[in-house]
């Protein structure tokens, strides 16, 4: 799953969340891709070498493997995005920081924090938002709906502890 839990007790005990989208095609990937569109793509073309028609080609060809590796890239640079949300004694604090470095911030008495899930009508199905503090924010909206529902039962344990109190 992309995320991960993490526990800390530096002067006070804290769990953290970090989320963060899944990427399918790591790095090594896309380099062997971009490499072997490129090799298929000049296939077609060796028959015609020597020949004018080949540079007739030649730039429509380099200009869908350069389009195709613009394409990759910009969805690596949309996958920076990631968020952390750290669950303290008293304190809920999300994080969330976009693909260009701005970050979003919430904070919330940890008592008043609710967890929501809206199965419909949210911009996708298994929405999750926390409330608090007279706000609603969303988190790993980016993550699968079947990533989102276990993810609603984790937090639920997480955060129920200082509603118990």
């Amino acid at each position: 799953m992309p995320y991960e839990w993490t526990t800390h007790s530096d002067p006070v005990p804290q769990t953290c969340l970090t989320l963060w989208p899944h990427r399918s095609l790591p790095r090594r990937g896309f380099a062997a891709f971009i490499l072997g569109t490129f090799t298929l793509i000049t296939i077609p073309l060796y028959p015609l070498l020597g020949t004018v028609v080949l540079w007739g080609l030649l730039p429509f060809l380099l200009l869908a493997v350069a389009g195709l590796w613009w394409a990759l890239e910009k969805s690596y640079r949309d996958a920076r995005l990631h968020e952390e949300l750290t669950i303290g004694e008293t304190q809920v604090h999300l994080v969330r920081t976009n693909p260009k470095g701005d970050r979003q911030e919430w904070d919330c008495n940890r008592y008043w924090t609710r967890l929501l899930m809206h199965p419909t009508g949210g911009p996708v199905d298994h929405y999750l938002t926390l409330k608090g503090s007279d706000r609603e924010v969303e988190i790993g909206s980016f993550l699968s709906e079947e990533e989102r529902v276990a993810l609603f039962g984790e937090l639920t344990d997480a955060l129920r502890p200082a509603e118990a109190s």
